[in-house]
């Protein structure tokens, strides 16, 4: 099946406390945007992209491309007020009969690992999502109170998260929810079972300093 990637980039760097979105942000000498357009080509350079950010950040997007002569073709496309909405645009320059991921633009360090086994599961059961197991010990609260929880049974959820296209466009078609926190949630309400894989610990989201600094030792141990 032709595969298809949607790098939904909507963030405007308040939790990063920059004056810029948080998707500019420099790590490594070039934006981390531009580092997750380059890891989805090294993947795939047959890959189709398409990279979903606010309409007022289009053109500062143009202006990247053209200072670090980006030559990897993609689809830009302006987003709309929320995560569902801009996804639901992107997926309008996706043909049915094809895979696609949905992918955090600031999640630049996937493997080609977790891609690869992602894919090939999605291809399989309609869909895939790349989880990671907890180890730290955690409690569920109630108001004041709490309790133990077997972390055994929770997973850390990442991207990309893989579809067959015709089932994520429809499911795109239901009313938008509070509870769709990523395109799993939104898949799950149409009564569809999610697939869970295998992810990379390095596969983090790149929203605060703290993570900024984690990226730049994950950047360099890949660079020795």
């Amino acid at each position: 099946m032709e595969k298809y990637v949607i790098i939904v980039a909507g963030g405007i760097g308040k939790r990063f406390g920059a004056n810029i979105p948080k998707q500019f942000v420099r790590l490594a000498g070039k934006p981390i945007l531009l580092h997750t357009l380059e890891r989805f080509y090294s993947y795939s350079s047959d890959i189709k992209i398409v990279v979903v950010l606010p309409k007022e950040q289009l053109g500062t997007w143009n202006n990247i491309c053209a200072e670090f002569s980006v030559t990897i073709s993609h689809q830009l496309v302006a987003g709309g007020s929320q995560r569902f909405f801009s996804v639901k645009n992107g997926l309008s320059f996706v043909p049915d009969g094809a895979l696609v991921a949905i992918h955090d633009g600031v999640r630049p360090f996937v493997s080609c690992a977790t891609l690869e086994r992602t894919f090939a599961t999605a291809e399989t059961f309609t869909n895939a999502i790349p989880v990671m197991p907890v180890n730290e010990s955690i409690r569920l609260c109630y108001g004041a109170s709490s309790t133990t929880f077997d972390r055994n049974k929770i997973k850390i959820v990442q991207t990309p998260q893989i579809f067959h296209s015709s089932i994520l466009k429809k499911a795109y078609r239901q009313p938008f929810k509070e509870l769709f926190t990523d395109d799993a949630s939104v898949v799950e309400a149409m009564g569809r079972q999610i697939h869970l894989v295998e992810g990379n610990s390095e596969n983090i989201k790149i929203t605060t300093p703290f993570d900024l600094a984690v990226g730049e030792a994950i950047f360099a141990k890949e660079n020795k």
